[in-house]
């Protein structure tokens, strides 16, 4: 099979996965993200997310993460929710209304990496779902799925920018995709909307000042100059994703385990009053799992203290 048809058979098997997009990229070292990368790091915008600084040289070179490896593909797997929260609820971000996109999206990944080898043969490779040193966006941008934008994140032309973002690294030889132009121009909603001005010049964001690392991952107290910027966001953000034009083409996605649980309907009084049983039980499959009650507590707690 030659490498056209190769590119051709796993886009197709992505499709059946449910996989809205799908692109091929030449696993190469990423020459232009190397400086940019170790400038962010310098500059400390990755705040307490210590493990961004482990294996500069793998993030950079899928070769070093999966020897072998020749291509890389990218896939975009929607999340775009049918309704909403209300406004006047605490908030959390569209991607974490159901089960935790990290096992979702990763057992289809699996289950494509199986049926390219039931018609191939033998296929060596890894998958990767937001895990491990692999910088997705560049990949999804290198494999023509889309532009990165101001705000960091890819934006598809056909359907914005709310999609989980795959990964197979594989050693099959494919025929690659090319990039596409960035659509961006002189929009700037994304960059006026971030409430705590985590958004730089030349789409680059400081991660430290960000609502969503503010929530997740940083452990220790919220500062206070943050104090009023918050917007009622307890676990995550989707401001910059809310205001971007390209998101008005999103549609909603038919995936069952995305289905919203019942958190989504909680009024402020409810999350206030949540205690472990409940917690441990409406949470169990949720990515919210990853800041845990405490973590919930404390930023519903700098929210009262701070309205």
């Amino acid at each position: 099979m030659t490498p056209q048809k190769h590119s051709a058979l796993i886009k197709q098997i992505a499709r059946s996965y449910g996989f809205d997009f799908c692109g091929i990229a030449k696993a190469e070292f990423l020459e232009k993200e190397a400086p940019r990368l170790e400038n962010w790091l310098k500059q400390g915008f990755q705040g307490e997310m210590a493990y961004l600084e482990n294996h500069f040289d793998k993030r950079l070179d899928p070769r070093l993460l999966v020897p072998g490896a020749k291509t890389v593909v990218s896939m975009l797997f929607n999340y775009y929710p049918e309704k909403e929260q209300t406004e006047t609820d605490y908030k959390i971000a569209k991607y974490a209304y159901g089960e935790d996109y990290h096992v979702v999206v990763k057992d289809k990944c699996y289950g494509m990496l199986e049926e390219l080898r039931t018609q191939i043969g033998r296929v060596e490779g890894r998958v990767f779902v937001d895990s491990a040193p692999v910088m997705e966006r560049a990949w999804a941008e290198k494999s023509g799925l889309g532009w990165i934008g101001k705000h960091g994140l890819l934006i598809n032309k056909s359907q914005g920018s709310n999609f989980f973002l795959a990964e197979l690294i594989i050693d099959l030889e494919c025929e690659p995709d090319g990039p596409l132009k960035d659509y961006c121009g002189t929009c700037t909603k994304c960059v006026d909307a971030c409430p705590t001005n985590a958004i730089l010049p030349d789409k680059t964001l400081n991660a430290s000042q960000c609502i969503s690392y503010l929530t997740i991952e940083l452990k220790s107290a919220i500062d206070e100059s943050f104090s009023g910027k918050m917007n009622d966001w307890i676990f995550g953000c989707d401001i910059c994703q809310d205001v971007c034009p390209w998101n008005r083409f999103s549609k909603p996605h038919t995936e069952s385990r995305f289905a919203p649980i019942e958190a989504i309907r909680y009024s402020k009084n409810d999350w206030e009053q949540l205690e472990k049983e409940q917690f441990d039980r409406v949470f169990k499959y949720s990515a919210i799992q990853r800041t845990g009650l405490a973590g919930l507590k404390r930023n519903i707690n700098f929210l009262k203290k701070n309205s």
